[in-house]
């Protein structure tokens, strides 16, 4: 990204969704004032823009006032969507075509966590790689089957910047600074934010399964790293122990130890809460949901599904869009 104009600072925007994330925010602007105050010059600017102009509340209750109309745009050199819970219920056609505007008056369009979704809505994503946050991969994916969705902590081309939210924020911050200012400046912004090393684009989103899940034998590791790239096509539970360098009884004391359940029960589980988050982050019918989570049919799927959640997939449905309602 280089600005418009010469010799000016970078102007970026920050397009605020209704709860949207204050970590992604600020991951995202505070690198920005950093740098220019370790370098005693304005190299950024920045500014905030919401729909209508008015204030917008955070996830954490926190309201951010917008700084620009939305048609006050000609210098900026990056816009940057930022999102957070709730963003596949935010469907705006206006945003979508001003998005589309920018995009075409070689703006850079970029997002935090869920913002992604948005800019794919759009039609904006086809020729980018990009990623969101890992909770929405799944999803992402459904939706949006023929778009390069990586997974990476963040990615960034000459169009687009993208990334996966929390922190993410920050390091894809950083790498912007090191393109265009040199990375001995964006080190010492990083030491000012406590961030002792600057991850590339290449780092996990998630913890790896022996910290998230406090397990340590590489066998159960593996076995459940397998499952969990499996929740389609499935594989059987003799394959999982020999790709494991287990016997299935040696699996079934691991799983029984360490989880209180049997090997099957788990990776159904975990297919489960897959189907849970289709289901309420996207629209995708009953039948897609099941194919895509391993069940040979929506009557088995909504069977299991209410075993283990005590409602139906339609009902969780139901109520979801009558919390939608009731909170407009």
């Amino acid at each position: 990204m280089k600005p418009k104009y010469p010799n000016s600072p970078t102007m970026i925007g920050f397009f605020l969704i209704p709860q949207f994330s204050m970590l992604s925010m600020s991951a995202a602007v505070e690198p920005l004032r950093i740098a220019n105050r370790l370098s005693n010059s304005i190299l950024y600017e920045w500014s905030f823009y919401s729909k209508h102009c008015l204030p917008v509340r955070a996830s954490n209750g926190v309201e951010v006032a917008a700084t620009r109309d939305m048609k006050d745009t000609d210098d900026l050199d990056a816009l940057i969507v930022v999102a957070g819970i709730d963003v596949e219920n935010h469907n705006d056609p206006a945003l979508s075509r001003w998005l589309r505007r920018l995009s075409r008056s070689s703006t850079t369009l970029g997002s935090t966590s869920t913002g992604s979704l948005l800019l794919a809505r759009a039609k904006l994503l086809q020729h980018s790689p990009c990623t969101i946050h890992w909770e929405n991969i799944d999803s992402f994916k459904e939706e949006f089957p023929l778009l390069n969705v990586t997974g990476e902590l963040y990615e960034m081309d000459t169009r687009f910047m993208t990334c996966s939210g929390g922190l993410s924020g920050l390091d894809m911050m950083l790498q912007l600074i090191t393109q265009q200012h040199g990375l001995k400046l964006a080190k010492n912004v990083a030491e000012q934010c406590i961030h002792p090393s600057i991850r590339d684009a290449h780092a996990q989103q998630r913890m790896a399964t022996q910290a998230r899940l406090s397990i340590h034998h590489p066998g159960l590791i593996k076995a459940v790293d397998l499952m969990q790239s499996h929740t389609e096509d499935l594989i059987s539970q003799a394959q999982i122990a020999s790709r494991s360098n287990l016997s299935l009884r040696q699996m079934e004391r691991l799983f029984k130890h360490h989880f209180g359940l049997r090997p099957a029960q788990y990776y159904l589980d975990l297919r489960l809460t897959k189907a849970q988050l289709l289901l309420l982050q996207t629209s995708l019918s009953s039948a897609t949901i099941a194919s895509a989570c391993g069940f040979n049919s929506t009557s088995y799927l909504a069977k299991r599904y209410r075993m283990k959640f005590l409602i139906s997939p339609r009902q969780e449905r139901i109520q979801q869009q009558a919390q939608q309602h009731n909170g407009a």
